[in-house]
């Protein structure tokens, strides 16, 4: 017996089915271990020498794989054919070796897709483990275990609030950061265009000034209205003719199959789908075997999967879709191994896996790979020449026509930010021709600044610089969600205050190290190391004589001169040039302290040099914003007539809030969003204190109503049931009538949401086990078929436009053979009544107690 060890159990379903009787195949679950999050786990003083350790949560696998182990005449390591999967299959070994349970025969195999030629040519073939790929593992996984503990608790010490730093994530976000930067100092342009809204054989199009008073205009050129007014009022007095007419034939080539970069691109802008859920859709995709390997940068697609796409384009179209030659590829990223195939389907006669994000996203790729071999679109470009009498004025007139649709009527790739291509129709025209004349507009413009990051463009900004490697930008990215330090609006990244503030920290004591080209040059030396054209040792090692002193050097100083090296740093920021020659950094409280940056427990903020006197204290805001989030300390609004002490409206860390007295003890309510700032009164403010409040004694249990605000918002409260409220008014005003009824809305439309009847989604006959009908629902999990005793979800990569009665009553029969799911106990049988016993009751209990044995 042969013992195969992959990472998912879908996979090894899979590919023990392929193998047969003679293997064992068994998943590890990814990593079975790693480096320990504590100091020493990796040692630069001992060459880098590295602590591993299993993980907890993998002993029952690690368990099994090594009871296997110890019978089988050899193992094979199947993991991916990826740096993650070589260093997989080599942790494996090595746990095995600790165990002594390696056995004498131990192979390495790879295949790029999990289909059954794929995985016999690959058991064919079997090679060593790749040490260059395990050393590239082993310096990237001591790196950034280096670089997140060595530079982390300097940012926990020196910056309040910070949360952790990372080799390829703090480059990240300093691209968001830039660009937020950029936003903030554009200065938008004032320009015009002046329009031309023409009709030539009843056919409409429009026409551009290109030209006036002699002078050749662009875009900026008429930047005030009274010029754009003087130009519109030529051009409506003029009559154009047609000077010239210029078509040029364009080509444009299908684009390359999928990277793990491009889909990623590809699958944010048409799927909305986020870099990890694409990640995660694909990865299943693949382990079903319905696309190759998903980590790859490589654009080039196997010759057996070229002939089957140019044979399914013929089927599909004409001949004239289907190329003379072969399309090859090359790859432009920086840093990009070519190494696997690029991203396919392993059947292109398949256009269709699945349903749901699955069947999007396989859609997705099966287009792509499938374009890639269609035909060049042909295209024609038009431009058209106007003139007037005098010859001052031109208009230009330009559009674009399919001649040929080509791999067009297939695929189109997505932008990032559509522009206009001039795709609009044209007549037909030639010199001389005057065109009707029936509108001339004036359009007031402004430049706009560089758009905010999206996923799919911060991925391709990132893979032009070379900062990563696609198959962790997904990761990447989510760390930096999940630290707050950016937040997702509109699909775009904004950086939040703790980002940009990190970042400036990063910026003015570890430059180098948030540089785009040194990370750039390290991916490369790390790269280096999988080629084996690199020692990995002494690539950490290079890194860590510079690195390691700077962290001590920062470490040395006190948070005050840190943040006094900050508020330098960050001056133009936070306090930029009014342009009336005032100073920027005076307080506009007191007038006559000075603002500077402060540390604080919750973070930087900024305050007055005059403080405990002059209160005044602002966020870490927007630049510019020198009085976002202000706060000029308590305020009072009177006193509380049944206790004697002040009420206050006071800022904290999660908003205004009033106050009534002073100390711990004192009690607080939150200002709702909904009271403007101007019903704030004494009397509002009590009102808020007081809550929640009593409405009344319910009519039919006697419980009592209660009405609050709380973290998402106004509600009732009545016996552990709740019910919205629309307003913070209607906290106060809402009666027992209203009360009642409303908390009775709430409780039907909860009744109505649990216990609404479904209506299946397909219906096959009745099952020949249960009697009952089989049907396809939809469940909270996906769709599942059911026998009214049974229920089995389908695959994921299953279309239940496709379902079959045959394979539903498989599925059924694969479920109930598992038995109840795990933490549901087997109904027992009901047995048949017994009959009334006249035994006394110490006797009832005894025979009681024995049944439960």
């Amino acid at each position: 017996m042969k013992l195969v060890v992959v990472e998912s159990p879908a996979k090894a379903k899979t590919i023990e089915k392929y193998l047969g009787k003679d293997y064992r195949v068994l998943a590890s679950y990814g990593h079975v271990r790693d480096l320990p999050a504590r100091d020493g786990s990796v040692n630069p003083d001992e060459g880098f020498a590295m602590q591993w350790e299993d993980y907890a949560d993998k002993t029952r696998q690690l368990k099994a794989i090594t009871d296997e182990a110890k019978t089988a005449d050899a193992l094979i390591l199947a993991t991916d054919p990826d740096r993650e999967g070589e260093a997989i299959s080599w942790h494996v070994q090595e746990v095995l070796k600790r165990k002594k349970a390696l056995p004498g025969d131990v192979r390495r195999v790879t295949f790029n897709a999990i289909t059954k030629p794929a995985v016999t040519e690959a058991m064919a073939h079997p090679r060593d483990l790749d040490e260059d790929l395990i050393d590239a593992y082993r310096a990237r996984r001591a790196l950034d275990y280096l670089v997140g503990f060595t530079l982390s608790p300097v940012l926990w010490r020196k910056l309040p609030g910070a949360k952790s730093a990372g080799r390829v994530q703090s480059v990240a976000l300093r691209l968001v950061v830039d660009r937020e930067r950029e936003i903030e100092a554009f200065k938008a342009q004032e320009y015009w265009s002046v329009a031309a809204a023409m009709e030539q054989d009843g056919v409409p199009f429009v026409a551009r000034l290109v030209r006036w008073k002699g002078q050749k205009l662009d875009r900026l050129s008429i930047g005030n209205g009274g010029d754009a007014e003087a130009a519109k009022k030529d051009v409506e007095a003029g009559r154009f003719s047609v000077v010239s007419v210029e078509t040029k034939p364009l080509t444009r080539n299908p684009p390359a199959p999928f990277t793990t970069s491009t889909l990623q691109q590809e699958a944010a802008r048409k799927l909305g789908f986020s870099a990890s859920h694409t990640m995660r859709i694909a990865q299943t995709l693949y382990e079903d075997g319905a696309i190759t390997y998903m980590r790859t940068d490589g654009v080039q697609m196997d010759d057996s999967a070229i002939s089957a796409a140019r044979g399914a384009i013929a089927n599909r179209y004409d001949g004239s879709y289907v190329p003379d030659r072969p399309r090859q590829y090359t790859a432009k990223a920086k840093n990009a191994q070519e190494a696997h195939e690029a991203i396919r389907p392993t059947d292109f006669s398949k256009d269709r896996v699945g349903s749901g994000d699955h069947a999007r996203l396989y859609e997705l790729i099966w287009k792509r790979a499938l374009a890639s071999q269609m035909a060049s679109a042909r295209l024609e470009r038009t431009t058209i020449e106007l003139a007037d009498g005098t010859g001052q004025h031109g208009l230009r007139a330009t559009g674009q026509v399919v001649l040929f649709p080509g791999y067009l009527a297939l695929y189109e790739e997505g932008r990032d930010d559509e522009q206009d291509d001039d795709a609009k129709r044209l007549p037909r025209m030639g010199e001389g021709d005057a065109p009707a004349k029936k509108a001339v507009t004036a359009e007031q413009h402004f430049t706009q600044p560089p758009p905010r990051y999206s996923e799919a463009s911060l991925v391709k900004k990132m893979e032009e610089l070379g900062i990563g490697r696609p198959s962790t930008y997904a990761s990447v990215l989510q760390v930096l969600k999940d630290r707050e330090y950016v937040v997702i609006e509109k699909n775009r990244f904004i950086p939040q205050e703790s980002g940009r503030l990190v970042t400036a920290f990063l910026e003015r004591f570890f430059e180098r190290y948030v540089s785009y080209d040194f990370t750039a040059g390290l991916e490369e030396s790390l790269d280096d190391v999988s080629g084996g054209r690199a020692q990995w040792q002494e690539v950490l090692e290079a890194f860590w004589r510079d690195f390691k002193p700077k962290t001590a050097e920062v470490m040395d100083q006190k948070p005050s001169e840190v943040t006094a090296a900050l508020d330098e740093f960050l001056g133009p920021y936070l306090f930029p040039d009014k342009g009336d020659g005032s100073d920027p950094r005076l307080c506009p409280a007191c007038h006559n302290g000075r603002l500077a940056l402060r540390g604080g427990r919750f973070g930087a903020f900024v305050a007055c040099s005059n403080y405990p006197e002059c209160k005044y204290t602002r966020r870490f805001a927007q630049a510019g914003a020198q009085d976002a989030g202000a706060d000029t300390g308590p305020v009072v609004l009177g006193t509380d007539p049944a206790t004697g002490e002040e009420v206050s409206k006071r800022s904290g860390r999660f908003g205004p809030y009033v106050q009534l007295g002073d100390g711990k003890e004192a009690k607080r309510g939150s200002i709702p969003k909904d009271v403007p700032e101007a019903d704030l009164d004494l009397d509002m403010a009590l009102k808020l204190l007081s809550l929640p409040r009593e409405i009344g004694n319910h009519p039919e249990t006697g419980k009592p109503i209660t009405a609050s605000i709380g973290r998402y918002g106004p509600y009732l409260a009545h016996d552990g049931k709740y019910a919205r409220l629309a307003s913070t008014a209607e906290v106060f005003e809402t009666g027992m009538n209203a009360a009642v009824a409303k908390l009775a809305d709430a409780a039907q439309g909860g009744a109505r949401a649990r216990g609404a009847a479904r209506e299946p989604l397909a219906s096959f006959g009745d099952s020949p086990e249960t009697g009952k009908p089989v049907k396809l629902m939809e469940g909270r999990f996906g769709p599942y078929v059911t026998d009214g005793v049974t229920n089995a979800t389908l695959p994921k990569t299953a279309d239940p436009a496709t379902l079959t009665l045959e394979t539903a009553l498989a599925l059924l029969a694969e479920r109930a053979a598992k038995g109840p799911a795990k933490g549901k106990k087997k109904a027992a049988p009901k047995k048949a009544a017994a009959k009334k016993e006249t035994a006394k009751k110490p006797a009832a209990k005894k025979a009681k107690a024995a049944a439960a044995d």
